[in-house]
């Protein structure tokens, strides 16, 4: 893989032929979305569009026990502001993987936590390793993932299934995540990207403007959803509650201190 290979510090982009592979490199931290982190994966997908990849593999480096861990709870905002708005940089890099104008393809290996749960699923097809799991935790945080959020989940598995996850944060297994729709393929780690590989070379013999207009459509249709002005209000309200909230300031602060929070309901 020789083509436009870019290597960054915590992730790299190597084109093979019409395939772009983006990986997460930061295993020291989890592979944290962070700004940084972020910003490569964005720069990464800029550069599979010059090179007018037809398929994206987003990946971690092979053998790593946590995909992703998610957000990158340093960088969210003490208290008064909702960490994930519009221009949060998660949202950013959904809305890339979603607007990307080729399949994107999530090889997954490990835990897949939180905001890293969301990007995994905004992927295209989804295949993973049998020991991945997969945890959407940001009640551990005292935070109420977003609206467009918690779409994404809804988009590929029922709403008794978001809730569980999102009420427990309870990890799912990849085999009950293949068996709810959420999961693609489970292949042991031995094969995954042999596999992934394969999946992208049938991909990239198929008519790319095609594909491209089906996605799209398929964008157009999940996000299908109307929600009148007085609805928004009153959700961004109940936010609003929530980072004044000193359960929000207990949340991120025993993160930060290794410790189980203590959430009152204040």
């Amino acid at each position: 893989m020789t083509q436009g290979a870019t290597d960054m510090t915590i992730m790299r982009c190597e084109m093979d032929g019409k395939l772009a592979i983006i990986t997460m490199t930061n295993q020291a931290k989890r592979n944290v979305l962070s700004e940084a982190m972020i910003d490569g994966i964005i720069a990464g997908l800029e550069q599979a569009s010059q090179a007018k990849a037809r398929v994206v593999i987003l990946r971690a480096e092979p053998g790593c026990k946590v995909w992703s861990a998610g957000h990158d709870v340093s960088e969210l905002p003490a208290a008064h502001r909702d960490p994930l708005g519009w221009s949060d940089p998660l949202r950013v890099v959904i809305r890339a993987i979603e607007e990307f104008p080729a399949p994107v393809i999530a090889l997954i290996e490990g835990g897949v936590w939180g905001g890293a749960c969301e990007m995994a699923l905004a992927c295209d097809i989804v295949v993973a390793t049998p020991d991945s799991t997969f945890a959407l935790t940001p009640a551990k945080l005292g935070i109420p993932y977003n609206v467009s959020g918690l779409l994404t989940f809804m988009n590929v598995t029922g709403i008794h299934m978001v809730r569980e996850m999102a009420f427990t944060a309870r990890p799912i297994s990849a085999q009950r995540a293949q068996a709810l729709g959420i999961v693609n393929h489970v292949r042991g780690a031995e094969e995954i990207t042999y596999y992934c590989t394969m999946l992208a070379r049938d991909i990239e013999k198929l008519a790319p403007l095609a594909i491209a207009v089906m996605k799209e459509e398929m964008r157009v249709l999940a996000s299908a959803h109307s929600i009148t002005p007085r609805m928004f209000e009153r959700v961004q309200g109940l936010r609003r509650k929530v980072y004044d909230s000193q359960d929000y300031q207990e949340g991120v602060r025993a993160f930060k201190e290794k410790r189980q929070p203590n959430f009152t309901g204040e």
